[in-house]
């Protein structure tokens, strides 16, 4: 029997969630987890799902095989109408804007909804992430790296201008010249070089990839969630606002927090002199 499409989606992209903790996997390791559009979107709607289910208190994305994501992969297939119309149209027959349009409704909403995500996200880099899939793992909050893995910027080895966030992201990690050297030579990154240059927020042994984000993820689910989710907020825009609307997204953020169930529990447990049961609330 022919599995259905859907069922076929659900086992490219894996999905359990674990003490608090949803876990979305790449599951096309003889692709080295090149993500289509119907996967891409399957991931998208995962993250936006674990923003609004109170019971998922932080997300890990990994892959299988060796490695994390190779990018998009466009055989895979376009998966709207406007993004299928925009690929069957020859070269001489494109319409302007058609590329830019692609690039939006597919690699940036992708990274977006990781940015986006009201929980925090680490990505358990199990191998290789080249192109859109390192910027997958740099959108995310924490980055943890087995030994192994490597970082590409390939788009230049194709003759392609950065896309998925690339060119924001990166600068924002490792600085401009750093970046700029990155993406010019398109040289493969080890993870240890990673590291140094603030990619990564861990190397580990390649066998201890998966204890270790646990350990990570939950630790993280059993914490302030509403609290980690304003923090997130203003952190990722911190260096797109200047002091005073720094300071007044900081502000606000507080005064947002102060009215969760678990902040006055941070607060009682301070005072009675415990330790704090977050409930996520």
């Amino acid at each position: 029997m022919t599995a259905s499409p859907e069922k076929s989606l659900e086992t490219l992209v894996l999905h359990t969630t674990d003490n608090g903790v949803s876990w979305i996997t790449l599951n096309r390791p003889e692709a080295m987890n090149a993500v289509t559009w119907d996967q891409r979107e399957r991931i998208i709607s995962l993250l936006d799902a674990a923003s609004a289910d109170p019971d998922v208190r932080a997300v890990v994305i990994t892959g299988t095989g060796k490695g994390f994501c190779a990018g998009a992969d466009l055989r895979g297939g376009p998966a709207s109408a406007g993004e299928r119309a925009a690929d069957e149209r020859v070269a001489g027959e494109r319409v302007a804007g058609d590329v830019a349009r692609t690039i939006r409704r597919g690699a940036q909403r992708l990274v977006a909804a990781v940015l986006d995500c009201e929980k925090p996200v680490i990505a358990a880099v199990n191998g290789t992430a080249a192109g859109l899939g390192a910027h997958l793992a740099l959108a995310c909050d924490l980055v943890l790296a087995v030994e192994s893995a490597r970082f590409i910027e390939v788009f230049v080895r194709r003759g392609l201008v950065p896309d998925g966030g690339g060119a924001y992201l990166l600068p924002r990690l490792v600085g401009p010249q750093r970046a700029k050297e990155l993406m010019f030579f398109g040289d493969s990154v080890s993870a240890s070089h990673a590291e140094r240059l603030g990619m990564v927020n861990r190397v580990v042994a390649d066998g201890e990839l998966e204890k270790t984000a646990r350990a990570w993820a939950e630790r993280l689910a059993v914490g302030p969630t509403r609290a980690l989710a304003l923090t997130k907020r203003l952190v990722n825009a911190s260096l797109d606002t200047d002091r005073g609307g720094a300071f007044d997204a900081e502000a606000t953020a507080q005064e947002i927090n102060m009215t969760t169930a678990d902040a006055q529990e941070g607060v009682a447990a301070f005072v009675e002199r415990r330790s704090p049961v977050y409930r996520g609330r």
